[in-house]
């Protein structure tokens, strides 16, 4: 069986309270997603989330197909933390930790997610020649949004990484 990782880090030039203003707030999710991902909230949601918070949305992200995606949020730690997982949607595992912590000039953030694709073998396969290569795309969408919304820091670190880890 094979668990994917992908890492992603960022410097935000803002305080990190505004930081985490933005990124706990399950609302402004769909403004660092890709427009093709047609990413819709269908559940009503609190402003902030809160561990337990269970987020139903659609997202679109192949061949215009809609899906249906159900993550909850399984722990916060206010300004420092928070995960989502999936309990229903494409993947047979997701689990996408996000990471905060002030630095000078501004807010270091990590994500790091990871995930399993269904179909065993034929999962296996379409890493490489699909998923992958739509999740960096999609992350890095995010990274150029942020860079809109609160600037660019004068250090930036947000170098891609994927892996396999085979458990």
């Amino acid at each position: 069986m094979k668990i994917y990782r992908l890492e992603r880090e960022t410097i935000l030039p803002i305080p990190i309270e505004q930081a985490w203003d933005f990124f706990s707030s399950p609302k402004n999710l769909k403004s660092i997603t890709p427009p093709y991902m047609g990413f819709d909230i269908h559940s009503d949601v609190a402003d902030k989330m809160y561990p337990g918070q269970i987020i139903v949305y659609t997202v679109t992200p192949l061949m215009g197909i809609p899906m249906k995606w159900v993550t909850e949020i399984s722990h916060v730690i206010e300004g420092e933390l928070f995960v989502d997982e999936q309990r229903f949607g494409p993947y047979s595992l997701w689990h996408h930790k996000h990471f905060f912590k002030s630095v000078p000039g501004g807010t270091h953030m990590v994500d790091i997610v990871d995930y399993k694709l269904p179909f065993g073998l034929l999962g296996q396969i379409m890493h490489p020649i699909i998923v992958k290569g739509k999740l960096e795309e999609i992350f890095t969408y995010r990274t150029e949004k942020m860079k809109e919304l609160f600037g660019e820091a004068p250090i930036q670190r947000s170098q891609p990484k994927a892996e396999a880890v085979t458990l």
